[in-house]
């Protein structure tokens, strides 16, 4: 029983860990393959953590996005107190992870893309872009189709920056 509760803890302090070396709002799919990719937790175990450190006010939704999960001051202080108690090995494991991933994860952190169904022929295509908390570009269109919602959102994935810059300069270059 011991065990199980400094497992318990362990893993717990280990997924504020990784929230607070991020430093930018997470979503559950986003963390979900992060500690599935290293084997730390196991998918339904994850879910149940992560609902524990919400109730307790360590990790919390961010006021943009209620789909993305964030480190709490509380959690902060909880993480220093008691970092001692996550094993070297997991802490290197997830260090290395976060090194050789931190790129994409912050790409796919800060670029997002989505869309929902409006009516049955009008679907609502959201792109964003933010850089450091501070949105750049917020962009809903309306589309008639699925395939063009899905065709934007893969456009905006893979060419946001040139997407970005040429919205910009059309919108301050003079004719």
């Amino acid at each position: 029983m011991f065990e199980d509760t400094s497992d318990l803890a362990e893993n717990k302090l280990l997924l504020l860990y990784i929230f607070n070396k991020i430093k930018v709002p997470v979503s559950n799919n986003q963390i979900t393959q992060m500690i599935l990719e290293n084997n730390f937790i196991n998918y339904f175990t994850l879910q149940q953590y992560l609902s524990e450190l919400i109730a307790s006010n360590f990790l919390t939704y961010t006021e943009e996005s209620k789909h993305r999960l964030e480190l709490t001051p509380k959690g902060e202080k909880v993480l220093s107190l008691f970092m001692n108690r996550v094993s070297k090995n997991k802490l290197d494991a997830i260090n290395e992870y976060l090194n050789k991933q931190m790129d994409t994860i912050k790409k796919e952190l800060t670029i997002t893309s989505d869309y929902t169904i409006e009516h049955k022929d009008k679907f609502i295509v959201n792109l964003r872009a933010v850089d450091d908390k501070t949105v750049l570009i917020d962009l809903k269109l309306t589309v008639s189709s699925n395939k063009e919602a899905r065709d934007l959102c893969s456009k905006w994935k893979n060419k946001y920056s040139q997407i970005y810059a040429s919205i910009i300069d059309l919108l301050t270059t003079e004719n």
